[in-house]
C-alpha cells in the first residue's frame, strides 16, 4: 500500500492571541478583511474562527517592508468661518449644560 503524505498542520490564532500580534480593534481587523487589506478568518466551528499565523506573519512582514503615508493635513483655505479668539476668555463647550 502506498501512504499518502498528509498535509502539514498548519498552526491557527485565536482572536485573543491575534489582538497580542496586531494591536487593532475587532472592527478594523474586520474592515481591512472586507477589503482584502488582512488575511481571512475561517471558522472551526460555528462559534470559533481562527486565523492563520503564517499569513498573519507575512501580512506584519509586509507591513514593516513598506512605510505607510500619513493622512494629508485639512485644507484651512477651504473653512466656511475661522474659530474667533477672546482675549481671556476660555473656549465654552457646546456640550455642557448650564
Amino acid at each position: 500500500m502506498s501512504r499518502e503524505h498528509p498535509m502539514p498542520i498548519r498552526r491557527t490564532v485565536r482572536r485573543r492571541e491575534l489582538r497580542e500580534m496586531v494591536p487593532l480593534a475587532d472592527s478594523t481587523i474586520y474592515e481591512m478583511e472586507q477589503r482584502g487589506e488582512f488575511p481571512l478568518r475561517f471558522a472551526l466551528t460555528p462559534r470559533c474562527v481562527v486565523w492563520d499565523l503564517s499569513e498573519v506573519q507575512a501580512w506584519l512582514a509586509a507591513r514593516r517592508s513598506k512605510p505607510i503615508l500619513r493622512a494629508p493635513a485639512p485644507d484651512v483655505k477651504q473653512r466656511k468661518t475661522r474659530p474667533i479668539k477672546v482675549q481671556g476668555r476660555v473656549p465654552r463647550s457646546a456640550s455642557k449644560a448650564e
